[in-house]
C-alpha cells in the first residue's frame, strides 16, 4: 500500500496545539503533483490509503503491526526515523533515498538505542520536525546514553534526581513536559 497524509490536523494537534506549527505550506507546485501521484500509485496497482485525523505514519505503523503479527515480512520505505520503533524481527526500513537499510542491529547502530525504545529516545530529544520540544541540552549521545543507563524513559524520569549537570538540572525542571512530549 501507498499512505499518504490526509488533508487537515490529526489528533496531536489537539493534544499539542503547536505541533508542526512551524511548518510552512506544501508549495504550490508540489500540491500540483499530489493527485497525479495518486493515479499513477493506483494504476500500479497499489492501494492508496489516507486516514483522516491520522498521520500517514501511524497508518503505516498500525499495517505493519497488524501484517508482522500475521507472519507477513514487512519492508517500509520512508525517510521517517519515527517508524524505526517499528522494525522487528519481521519489519524492516529502507528509505530509498539514501538507500539506507535498516533492521533491529541497524536502528541500534544508527541511533544508540533498540527499536522499543526510539519514542523514548525522541521523547528525551525533541523532534525539531514535528516542533516537540525535547529536554534543553539533551542530544542523541545524552539521550541514548540515559536510555542505556536506566532502561526506559521512566527509568530516566525515576533515577532524574541523580542526573548531573545542565541537562539533569533541565530534565528535574520539565519532567511534566516530558510526558506530554511522549504522548
Amino acid at each position: 500500500a501507498c499512505v499518504f497524509d490526509a488533508k487537515g490536523d490529526t489528533f496531536r494537534n489537539d493534544w499539542y496545539p503547536e505541533y508542526k506549527a512551524q511548518r510552512s505550506p506544501m508549495p504550490e507546485p508540489l500540491v500540483q503533483q499530489i493527485e497525479p501521484i495518486h493515479e499513477v500509485v493506483k494504476l500500479l496497482g497499489w492501494p492508496v490509503l489516507m486516514v483522516p485525523g491520522i498521520e500517514a505514519g501511524g497508518v503505516i505503523g498500525t499495517l505493519a503491526r497488524m501484517a508482522a503479527a500475521s507472519g507477513h515480512e514487512v519492508v517500509i520505505s520512508t525517510g521517517d526515523k519515527d517508524l524505526a520503533q517499528l522494525v522487528g524481527e519481521h519489519v524492516t526500513l529502507i528509505n530509498t533515498m539514501s538507500n539506507e537499510k535498516l533492521d533491529v542491529a541497524g536502528v541500534n547502530a544508527k541511533f544508540g538505542v533498540p527499536p522499543q525504545r526510539i519514542v523514548d529516545y525522541l521523547t528525551l530529544m525533541g523532534d525539531a520536525v514535528d516542533n516537540v520540544p525535547g529536554v534543553e541540552k539533551v542530544g542523541p549521545k545524552t539521550a541514548a546514553k540515559w536510555i542505556a543507563e536506566h532502561g526506559t524513559l521512566e527509568g530516566v524520569m525515576a533515577a532524574a534526581t541523580s542526573m548531573k549537570g545542565v541537562a539533569g538540572e533541565n530534565l528535574r525542571e520539565h519532567l511534566d513536559g516530558v510526558l506530554r512530549n511522549r504522548r
